[in-house]
């Protein structure tokens, strides 16, 4: 599908989810007391993502917002840079939220929006690099499995 043709889907209303959304939990990477709660919508022309983290301590209160960003893949040239733009940007999850955006953009080639409120703060370590890299992974491994698994629902 050319880049015309999305827009186009866009613009009369082609925003059916492909398949119910998908909510899933799992352990932070060295943090098995903090959880990324993950709810993923798969629609036909595009990926809609919402991340969070919890932990025991955290409670059912309210949490914040955080950042929500949209990718576009370059179609001409898959090996190029997605362009992103924040929609709602936040400083402390932009950055996560920005970097997960092109790279499902990249590797599904469709249009993604990703909100992310997750804090490495309670990680094992304090949040370092290492833990938000490991947690980053973590998140593209489930989405990519999920996106696959849709995409051979749909060849079926």
């Amino acid at each position: 599908m050319d880049v015309v043709n999305a827009a186009v889907d866009g613009i009369n209303g082609d925003f059916e989810a492909s398949s119910d959304p998908v909510q899933l939990s799992f352990c932070m990477p060295n943090a098995p007391q903090t959880r990324i709660q993950l709810h993923l919508t798969l629609h036909r022309s595009s990926i809609v993502l919402f991340l969070t983290s919890t932990t025991s301590e955290s409670g059912n209160g309210p949490t914040n917002l955080g950042s929500f960003v949209y990718a576009l893949p370059n179609l001409s040239s898959p090996s190029a840079q997605p362009l992103s733009t924040p929609l709602y940007p936040h400083p402390p999850t932009l950055d996560f939220a920005t970097r997960l955006s092109k790279v499902l953009a990249r590797r599904t080639r469709k249009p993604t929006y990703v909100g992310n409120s997750i804090s490495f703060a309670s990680a094992g370590m304090g949040g370092t690099v290492e833990e938000e890299i490991e947690g980053f992974k973590a998140v593209v491994e489930v989405v990519m499995r999920e996106v696959t698994k849709e995409k051979e629902n749909d060849v079926t």
